[in-house]
């Protein structure tokens, strides 16, 4: 991988790229680091520390949190992060498959798909207007770092929380959601790599080494180590299944000169992040809703059945793991078409050895989907509970935000992104068959 990197950034193009994704990443951070406007610096870093000793899992914003590069938690310009965007991008994925409109759309080609894209731009927009109004309001009364003692008096976050204060701050955050979303699409057009996943990987992976600081300053060196050396296995575990595939052998009737069989693969987790990330969100919407509704008993239900806890009751891992298995199921259904893949290679005369094309073909493309899917998404709720049951066994659970969630994420936008800088590397020192 260095030595990819280190060619890249010997060929002028690629080295212009680097370079652009650098820059894009740099201004991310800054604003990522930067105050919303009406915020008090000291009362967010005083109430955020208090919330950083109690542990992520009592934080009812830890989804978002996460995406955010720990910005929501210090309320800044870039506070609410990617997340709307991915939030957004699901739903118009999931509405493209149900809605015969949008499934038009992706099927008229690239102008089509320009069009899906500005209608996730659109709801990207909405969901972040949405999230602003119930995040100010929890800032605004001192609710956003339950268990403190900060409030709307004491150690207020909003001094002076006129109209025009709480609206600048919902469109400073709102605009900072379209900011993001617009330097994704810059990364992705001029830069290396899927412009979206650089800027949530930048963000997971930019409170790292701050908590491993953090646990050596409060653990010592030996639990440190313990530590990395669990986090070190469970990538490189990662890493092997998330290459890990069934390649089906497929021939081709009317193939050209010189052309053998080739293949087509099946990852066994074909459903990538996604169901971890939407089983993610789903778990933290009861916990976000209780505070705002101001219900007393709902609040004890949520804090009782669905936080993490293992000792007591551990129905939030229950649901956990049922709803990644869940949605694995149904996101690869939805990525994944055996009758359509079965019907294209009918159309260019494939076919896989001993089946004949057609209905026989894609039962048996439907078969090996749904036995991979089944260890697939036993994979991914395994990953997804492991390091928050494993790190809290070592004692610093309250000190590491690490989860399944941020593993995927950079173990699969790293791949990516590696894989992409070798291609380009290929087409730049391809010598070709005359010199």
């Amino acid at each position: 991988m260095l030595t990819g990197f280190a060619q890249a950034a010997r060929t002028p193009d690629l080295r212009k790229k680097l370079l652009f994704t650098l820059g894009i990443i740099a201004l991310f951070r800054f604003g990522s680091a930067l105050p919303a406007p009406g915020i008090s610096a000291s009362a967010v870093r005083y109430c955020s520390g208090l919330e950083a000793s109690r542990g992520p899992a009592a934080n009812v914003f830890a989804v978002i949190n996460l995406f955010s590069g720990n910005s929501l938690l210090h309320v800044t310009v870039f506070a609410l992060g990617i997340m709307p965007y991915i939030t957004a991008s699901i739903i118009v994925q999931l509405l493209t498959q149900v809605i015969p409109r949008l499934q038009a759309l992706k099927d008229e080609g690239r102008a089509g798909q320009a069009k899906i894209t500005q209608y996730t731009r659109y709801l990207t927009v909405g969901l972040a207007v949405m999230v602003s109004v119930g995040y100010v309001a929890l800032a605004r009364s001192g609710s956003l770092f339950p268990g403190t003692d900060c409030s709307a008096t004491n150690h207020p976050l909003i001094p002076h929380p006129s109209p025009l204060t709480i609206a600048t701050m919902m469109f400073t955050m709102v605009s900072g959601t379209a900011v993001i979303m617009w330097m994704g699409e810059l990364v992705t057009d001029r830069g290396i790599g899927n412009g979206m996943s650089v800027m949530i990987f930048t963000s997971v992976i930019a409170v790292i080494p701050g908590e491993f600081g953090q646990i050596y300053l409060v653990k010592g060196l030996r639990l440190t180590l313990m530590t990395l050396t669990v986090v070190v296995a469970l990538v490189g575990f990662v890493v092997f299944m998330e290459q890990a595939q069934r390649r089906i052998r497929v021939q081709y009737a009317r193939r050209q000169p010189g052309v053998t069989s080739t293949y087509i693969p099946v990852k066994v987790n074909q459903a990538g992040v996604v169901p971890v990330i939407f089983a993610s969100s789903l778990l933290y919407l009861p916990q976000l809703a209780a505070p705002l509704l101001g219900a007393g008993r709902l609040q004890g239900w949520v804090d009782r059945y669905l936080t993490p806890s293992v000792t007591v009751y551990p129905v939030y891992y229950l649901a956990f793991f049922g709803l990644i298995i869940a949605f694995a199921y149904f996101y690869t259904s939805i990525t994944f078409n055996p009758v359509e893949v079965a019907d294209n290679m009918k159309q260019y005369g494939g076919f896989v050895p001993g089946l004949r094309p057609g209905r026989p073909t894609a039962g048996y493309l439907g078969y090996v989907l749904t036995r991979l899917t089944a260890a697939g998404s036993v994979y991914l709720a395994a990953i997804a509970m492991f390091p928050l049951v494993a790190l809290a066994k070592l004692g610093v659970s309250s000190q590491v935000q690490f989860s399944g969630v941020s593993l995927l994420i950079m173990v699969g936008v790293g791949l990516d992104t590696v894989k992409q800088i070798e291609s380009q590397l290929r087409q730049h020192n391809y010598a070709g068959f005359l010199r």
